[in-house]
């Protein structure tokens, strides 16, 4: 983990020197909606026995932050490197076989948490205040928990927490873009979209890829 972060440390010291002296820095921070596109319930099939029950899939709500910085290259465009810390993942709810179980509950939860170290490089427009950008972004899976639960007539019968890190790339690159609005003395709003476009198994068997909303607010010094 210590490696990627390091790099992507020394890429924004390194813009940072070539920026014009009006360049800054800032952080943001958030709120995270992930999800897994594909073959999202396969890519936990080491972990989980699926039934033929109803399975239902849903987005997995976390948290980023982060620091930037603001390079500009025109009076409206500017280069924004950042490096930050997400939660991504997935839920599945239903008639779940859990692994080293001897029950199968209908109301079983798994929970996959993935924590990722997300490097983007973003091309930014600034038009009076709204702000829109995109750009390439590669991200760095520095730990992976899957977490199974399952109750029956209001008793909690399992509740584990797994590191499944080895079923997954440490390397995932993807494309993020999205629109803001900066207010006076620093402050900005923001939404964007994260698109994987690499595989997350770490077979690639799967089509499985990451999909994540982030809605948060930012500073700039």
């Amino acid at each position: 983990m210590k490696q990627p972060i390091l790099l992507a440390a020394l890429s924004l010291m390194s813009l940072g020197a070539f920026a014009q002296s009006s360049a800054s820095f800032g952080i943001k921070a958030g709120v995270v909606n992930a999800t897994i596109s594909g073959d999202a319930a396969n890519s936990l099939s080491s972990a989980i026995d699926f039934t033929n029950g109803a399975i239902k899939q849903s987005g997995r709500t976390g948290f980023y932050s982060g620091v930037y910085a603001s390079l500009p290259l025109s009076n409206t465009v500017s280069i924004e490197p950042g490096i930050y810390y997400a939660q991504k993942g997935y839920e599945l709810k239903g008639e779940l076989g859990i692994k080293g179980a001897d029950f199968i509950g209908a109301n079983a939860k798994a929970r996959l948490t993935t924590h990722y170290i997300d490097i983007p490089v973003l091309v930014k427009a600034n038009f009076g205040g709204l702000e829109v950008f995109a750009g390439p972004q590669v991200s760095y899976l520095a730990n992976a928990d899957l977490r199974t639960t399952a109750g029956l007539l209001g008793f909690n019968l399992l509740n584990r927490n797994t590191n499944v890190s080895e079923q997954f790339n440490k390397l995932d690159a993807g494309l993020t873009g999205g629109i803001g609005y900066r207010f006076g003395k620093g402050v900005s709003i923001n939404a964007s979209y994260d698109h994987g476009l690499s595989r997350i198994d770490a077979n690639k068997s799967m089509n499985a890829y990451n999909r994540a909303v982030k809605v948060g607010i930012g500073y700039s010094f």
